[in-house]
C-alpha cells in the first residue's frame, strides 16, 4: 500500500509517504534529505522526502493526497537507493474512492446500530464493510473509500474491524467527503443510479455540483 500527501502550507516542501499503519514505537533514520520510519521489528512504515519538489517538480501544484504514478515512484526509489536505503516503494495506481453498490445488509452481531454490508466495488469483487449510517440500504450506489484512501480531514482508511467484525473500507457520507453544498447531516452520499458505473473512480467534480446553492 502506498499513501502519499504533500501539504506545503503546513509542512513545507516535504512529501509524506505511508506504507503501513502507525505504531507506538518507531525507529527513524535520516540520510540525504530522506527520513525512513520503521517499526521496532524493521517493518517499513513510510518515508518523508525533504525538498521533494527537487525530485518531483510537479508536486508544486499539489495540496493534499497525491496519487503517484509508477514513473514518479521510480524516481523516489532512485533517491532512496542513492541515500543508502534498501526498502523500496511499490506503485499503487488503483483508485481509492470508487462507486460501490450495496448488495446485502445484515445486522451487526454486537451492535444495535451498525450494519454489515456486502458491497460490490467491481464487476467481479464484493467486499464486506461495516457501516453505521442511518440511510444505508440494499440496492444503492455509494462512495466507497478503499484501504489506502485519505479522507479530506487527513484520516487514512485501513482494513480492520469494527466491534470484532472485519471491514474492508468505508462507505462515505456528506460530512466525511465535504461535498460542497451538501446537507450538514449524517448519511451516506447516495449516487444517482445513472450517474456512474460500479467500480469507476468517483467523479468528485460532478459531486461538488450535485447540490444546488441555496
Amino acid at each position: 500500500m502506498l499513501i502519499s500527501s504533500y501539504n506545503p502550507n503546513e509542512l513545507g516542501d516535504i512529501l509524506v509517504v505511508i506504507t503501513a499503519p502507525d505504531v507506538e514505537n518507531q525507529d527513524t533514520k535520516i540520510a540525504d534529505d530522506v527520513a525512513q520510519i520503521t517499526s521496532e521489528d524493521g517493518k517499513l512504515l513510510g518515508y518523508n522526502f525533504m525538498n521533494a519538489s527537487q525530485i518531483l517538480p510537479e508536486l508544486t501544484s499539489e495540496n493534499g493526497q497525491v496519487f503517484l504514478k509508477a514513473a514518479q515512484v521510480e524516481k523516489l526509489n532512485a533517491k532512496l537507493k542513492k541515500a543508502g536505503f534498501d526498502k523500496f516503494l511499490t506503485a499503487d495506481e488503483d483508485p481509492k474512492f470508487v462507486v460501490g453498490y450495496v448488495e446485502k445488509i445484515t445486522d451487526h452481531p454486537k451492535s444495535d446500530h451498525l450494519k454489515v454490508t456486502q458491497t460490490r466495488i467491481a464487476e467481479d469483487k464484493t467486499v464486506q464493510i461495516v457501516c453505521g449510517s442511518p440511510n444505508v440500504a440494499e440496492g444503492i450506489k455509494v462512495v466507497v473509500a478503499r484501504p489506502g484512501a485519505m479522507m479530506p480531514d487527513g484520516k487514512i482508511i485501513w482494513p480492520g474491524q469494527l466491534m470484532g467484525v472485519d471491514s474492508d473500507g468505508m462507505l462515505c457520507g456528506f460530512r466525511e467527503l465535504r461535498i460542497k453544498n451538501a446537507p450538514d447531516e449524517k448519511g451516506l452520499f447516495i449516487i444517482p443510479d445513472e450517474w456512474q458505473k460500479v467500480g469507476e473512480a468517483v467523479d468528485f467534480a460532478k459531486a461538488d455540483t450535485f447540490y444546488p446553492v441555496n
